[in-house]
């Protein structure tokens, strides 16, 4: 990509408008300062001494952290969160996100917040290291009453957006944001305006989603449509071609260090193999990145080829952030695909 067309791209940025539809959870980091060791004099067990306690809006809150940082000019959110202090927490470190709008982010003593607590072992010239984490999850159906009103805010947002993102993170299926009856007002919708950038991510996989836009990684393309997951580059682009066309939508395969391959119904595909490794890396979050550019740029206009390059630059970027899940800029971006 040249310097002059990167620049047309990302310029268009600030004038996008992109819904992230999904499960936005909390991620809060305990750093602990191993020096500051100390025993329980009632357990006898060790004890962590945290010495400073971040927050940030994780899971589909990664996507949008992605997008603000490359300057996406408004982002709408919708999902929900509960009444407590993780709630109290998301909201506000989300409201602290420039063009970040709340409109549609319910609060509902019905939910509790989902939370991942990561605590972090900081030691000199070591990266961090992350003890077992603490999760706060949901477990029991979507209230009905929760869900009416996330369908609601969703076609409320289609027709004014440039881009719909769904991000699915839950473990136990229709205990989230996105339900399948949910899914099911997005199939209609997708139907009704085809034109609509609408992407799809989930953690459990992409079966029984609707016709949009699919981003999965490879192993979820093979337990999606029965292959082999280490077959090789042009078995996975023939794959990635027919869900493309049995889609009728395009369909997107992050591969780990083998890179991305994407397919349109048209027959196109587009390859970027992944970057160097250039020190220690985290791949928390990755995903996410790619999704998130992945949209911009789609909605921004450009190619399944230039997309595939925006995006695999931002994952090698966010790999190689430690200790937090990452996100990368349009100066970033540029700087490591050299492009002035």
């Amino acid at each position: 990509m040249n310097a002059d067309r990167f620049h047309e791209l990302t310029g268009r940025y600030p004038r996008l408008r992109v819904a992230v539809v999904g499960d936005f959870c909390l991620d809060r980091y305990l750093e602990i300062d191993p020096g500051r060791a100390e025993t329980s004099l009632e357990t006898g067990l060790p004890v962590h001494n945290v010495v400073q306690v971040r927050s940030q809006p994780g899971a589909a809150g990664t996507i949008l952290n992605n997008l603000v940082e490359l300057g996406v000019g408004e982002i709408e959110v919708v999902g929900f969160c509960g009444e407590d202090g993780e709630g109290f927490e998301l909201r506000r470190a989300l409201a602290a996100k420039p063009g970040v709008r709340l409109e549609y982010f319910l609060t509902t003593d019905q939910r509790r917040t989902f939370t991942y607590c990561k605590p972090l072992v900081l030691e000199p010239e070591r990266p961090p290291r992350e003890l077992n984490r603490l999760d706060s999850k949901n477990w029991t159906r979507t209230p009905a009453a929760v869900e009416r009103e996330i369908i609601a805010a969703v076609n409320q947002l289609a027709p004014r957006v440039d881009a719909l993102i769904l991000m699915d993170q839950v473990d136990l299926a229709d205990t989230g944001v996105v339900t399948g009856r949910l899914l099911t007002a997005v199939g209609e919708l997708a139907q009704r305006c085809p034109q609509r950038l609408i992407i799809a991510d989930s953690r459990r996989g992409l079966r029984g989603y609707p016709a949009v836009t699919f981003k999965m990684n490879g192993s979820e393309l093979a337990a999606l449509t029965g292959t082999l997951p280490d077959v090789g580059l042009d078995q996975l682009q023939s794959t990635t071609l027919g869900l493309a066309r049995r889609q009728g939508r395009a369909v997107f395969v992050t591969l780990a260090e083998r890179g991305i391959v994407a397919a349109s119904p048209d027959g196109t595909l587009a390859y970027a193999p992944a970057l160097p490794v250039r020190g220690p890396i985290d791949i928390v979050g990755a995903g996410d990145a790619v999704t998130a550019n992945l949209t911009a740029a789609l909605a921004a206009g450009a190619s399944l080829q230039e997309s595939l390059e925006l995006a695999g630059t931002a994952a090698s970027i966010v790999i190689h952030q430690l200790g937090t899940t990452g996100a990368a800029s349009v100066p970033a971006i540029q700087g490591l695909l050299g492009v002035k």
